[in-house]
């Protein structure tokens, strides 16, 4: 089976699926010319470690990372496997264009969803969760339209309030890096079942079920760090709870590739990265991860090659099963299903 790696094209994307060194344990790859120059990994270390410079999309197997892009709809057909983090639930025509294309398409972040492990959402989850407290940080500063509140404090003066939604990957690590810079963080999820090993590493951050709706219009940073495997994110946050929020304050919303958990958040890019609704700064990439594309390369690399060599051997395991959510013109996700009406 021939691999395709193709340059990824969305907004601020310049990661790349997988690695020169990755490319030296396959056999039969084809690397699409500029696919891994924005990090470092110029064609000819791919030529030198066996692949073929060509058209990725004549390949059986496509390797890619982010979702097909509008320019990408038609280049996918009937016998071919493509890989990447689709988001069919947020994008209906995405969904549609998959659907006509007759191709399977294995979704990163369901794959692993038969044992609840995640295998490659998790890095990627982990690295925006990182992200997000900085993005936030930046956000926060006056002349990006924030509040001016530095977040770790000054000697005597109080640190800024972090509001931490979700206690998963990301917003484990996002507690991280925040209780790391000594903010003052509350963390909130629908149960408890994460909590005990959270208070343990992170013992100054305050942990509650639910929403406190108090906490989050008091915060300055507020991150929403919620995944609900193949559904789109629930609204936790209403536009009068936004709005209550003092002027200034920061909503970064990683999951906003699945919808976001804010009536007010919308999707943003690299290059226009943040808006200001009801006064509050929001910032909705949905490509998080993008902004330190050497580092995600390196991890999504690390996830994926397990499986591509799987797949390159005409083998499938449980997880890998999870992770088809469209073959041969129909949906064959279960949630997906639902989500769409299929």
């Amino acid at each position: 089976m021939r691999i395709g790696v193709p340059r990824e094209i969305k907004d601020g994307e310049s990661r790349v699926a997988l690695t020169p060194a990755a490319v030296a344990q396959l056999r039969d790859v084809v690397v699409e010319p500029g696919a891994g120059a924005a990090v470092g990994f110029p064609d000819a270390q791919y030529v030198a470690a066996g692949a073929s410079l060509g058209n990725a999309w004549d390949c059986e197997l496509v390797v890619k990372v982010k979702e097909l892009q509008e320019a990408e709809y038609r280049k996918p057909r009937r016998g071919q496997i493509v890989c990447g983090f689709q988001q069919f639930t947020a994008e209906p025509e995405l969904l549609e264009a998959a659907l006509a294309s007759g191709a399977t398409f294995i979704v990163y972040h369901t794959v692993g969803q038969a044992s609840g492990r995640y295998p490659v959402l998790a890095p990627m989850s982990a690295i925006a969760g990182r992200l997000a407290v900085q993005v936030g940080a930046w956000c926060l500063q006056q002349q990006n339209g924030g509040s001016g509140v530095l977040l770790p404090g000054l000697d005597d003066l109080p640190p800024g309030k972090v509001v931490i939604l979700g206690a998963g990957t990301v917003g484990a690590n996002a507690l991280a890096v925040a209780h790391g810079l000594g903010a003052a963080i509350s963390v909130f999820a629908r149960t408890d079942r994460r909590f005990a090993r959270l208070r343990e590493r992170f013992p100054r951050a305050s942990y509650g079920t639910g929403i406190d709706a108090d906490a989050v219009i008091d915060a300055d940073l507020v991150i929403g760090g919620v995944f609900l495997p193949g559904q789109r994110s629930p609204k936790l946050l209403s536009r009068g709870t936004v709005a209550a929020m003092r002027p200034g304050s920061v909503l970064v919303d990683v999951g906003i590739d699945q919808g976001g958990i804010a009536e007010t958040s919308r999707p943003t890019t690299h290059s226009d990265p943040t808006f200001v609704a009801e006064g509050v700064v929001h910032y909705c990439v949905p490509n998080m991860p993008a902004a330190c594309p050497r580092t995600a390369s390196l991890a999504l690399e690390r996830a994926v090659l397990p499986y591509v060599r799987m797949l390159a051997n005409g083998e499938m395991d449980a997880d890998l099963q999870s992770g088809i959510q469209v073959a041969a013109g129909k949906v064959t996700h279960a949630e997906l299903a639902r989500q769409t009406g299929r």
